[in-house]
């Protein structure tokens, strides 16, 4: 007999996402509370980290773990907590064409993806450029209408919104590339003053790094300058400090996909790319950068191979290696790197119960798999062979939500017959890295060899 449960009735809207996202193996980006279990800890870390950069500091987090273990779940998670916090959110996947710098403009197209990705609670799916800065008038249009009582229409109220405009400016000029960011943030607000549409779409797509050339960005804006590959951090910075004026408690940029810096073939590119990371790690945690949030995820391999992961770049190995004492079960959660760990069994046994009801609730059935067919499956998927090393969340859910689905579609087949095959008998696979389509420059050895073995232990 089925167990009476608790859990919270989710929208259906909802939970087909979460069904269709967990089956084809990607963290759906609504309804996380629902199913979120475990991760208390790495969870709790970093509020702690969104509670500093609030307060006007930065902070840098780097998230490890292997495929399917729950990176991208908990990147996510933070994500809608930061938003929910009051946060401007944005984040990318790192891929061959984006990449933190190099010689074909792939770090500008990752801050353009960064920036075509900006949220925040009420503009939760990306897109939010034109709210943040809209908003930014209209709080200093608020702010100057309530210390002054002057009316919109009142000769005096554009005098003293100018003088109110040259106080957030004053703050950005003192940043690198301020005093450009800044002159063109009074461009906007002046354009949305007199109702120049034109101006505050160019000026969008200036603050996008869409303008190809200083010459192009000079004719229709007439700014000698523009965001490129090199100088793309400066301009997240003092994004951050900006949000902070314009009503917002800071940026929190999320990076995944590290694994792809891991994957270049040519050495020195992959150096470039790391001296990249460990001037941002720098600026955060020496207090140059203000109000801003970074996390970035990647495998083991991608962090700590000493040929060609960060580890082989030593001064950011020395910066992140961990240290003697946390060893044996004890784990510092302040440390730049937090390692995930496997999910318990009895934390996985919430979830697939969780699962559960949300399945039966989005397909309109009554939920009869039971407790111990729950736990029945947990036991036939962790006792497979090679289960302790190389199972992870993702496929236990894929294999959970396939059986639910059969079981629907099947009313006469029992969870028994299904478990009594030889399907679950089989040893689990480690996950094999994707290889890297480019043949390599030969530089380091043999980049492509590397990757078939990405995933292997000794």
């Amino acid at each position: 007999m089925t167990e009476p449960t608790t859990s919270p009735r989710v929208p259906k809207r909802v939970a087909q996402v979460i069904i269709n996202s967990l089956k084809g193996g990607v963290v759906p980006r609504i309804g996380l509370p629902y199913i979120t279990v475990g991760r208390d800890r790495e969870i709790a870390a970093l509020l702690h980290d969104l509670q500093m950069v609030a307060d006007g500091g930065a902070s840098f987090r780097f998230i490890v773990g292997r495929y399917g273990s729950g990176k991208s779940f908990l990147l996510q998670a933070i994500r809608n907590n930061a938003m929910g916090r009051g946060f401007v959110v944005c984040d990318a996947d790192l891929s061959p064409e984006r990449k933190l710098t190099g010689g074909g403009g792939q770090g500008l197209a990752t801050y353009r993806e960064l920036i075509r990705n900006l949220s925040t609670k009420t503009r939760p799916d990306g897109g939010a450029l034109n709210l943040v800065l809209d908003r930014w008038v209209s709080n200093v249009q608020s702010e100057v209408a309530t210390s002054t009582g002057l009316a919109p229409d009142d000769p005096a109220f554009m005098a003293a919104m100018e003088e109110r405009i040259q106080v957030t400016v004053r703050q950005l000029e003192e940043l690198v590339h301020g005093y450009d960011f800044a002159r063109l943030l009074t461009m906007y607000w002046r354009a949305s003053v007199e109702g120049d549409d034109d101006t505050k779409a160019a000026v969008t797509k200036w603050f996008r790094g869409e303008y190809r050339n200083k010459t192009e960005a000079r004719q229709e804006l007439g700014v000698n300058i523009c965001i490129g590959d090199d100088d793309w951090y400066d301009y997240l910075k003092l994004f951050a400090t900006f949000l902070r004026g314009a009503g917002y408690q800071g940026l929190i940029v999320l990076i995944d996909e590290l694994v792809n810096l891991y994957k270049i073939p040519n050495a020195v590119s992959r150096q470039y790319n790391y001296e990249k990371i460990l001037s941002m790690y720098n600026d955060t945690l020496q207090g140059k950068a203000h109000y801003l949030g970074i996390i970035m995820s990647g495998t083991p391999q991608a962090i700590e191979d000493r040929r060609r992961g960060l580890y082989s770049y030593e001064a950011l190995r020395s910066r992140l290696a961990q240290g003697r004492f946390s060893q044996d079960g004890l784990v510092d959660m302040l440390a730049p790197v937090i390692r995930l760990q496997p999910l318990t069994h009895e934390e996985l046994l919430v979830l697939v119960e969780k699962l559960a009801d949300i399945h039966a609730g989005l397909f309109g059935y009554e939920r009869r798999i039971t407790q111990d067919e729950l736990v029945a499956f947990l036991e036939a998927e962790l006792n497979r062979v090679g289960a302790d090393t190389h199972l992870t969340p993702r496929e236990v859910i894929r294999d959970f939500i396939e059986m639910l689905d059969i079981l629907a579609q099947n009313p006469n087949v029992s969870v028994a017959e299904l478990l009594s095959g030889d399907l679950l008998s089989s040893p689990v696979q480690a996950p094999a890295a994707q290889k890297d389509k480019r043949s390599g420059d030969g530089s380091d050895g043999g980049a492509g060899m590397g990757d078939q073995f990405a995933e292997f232990d000794i």
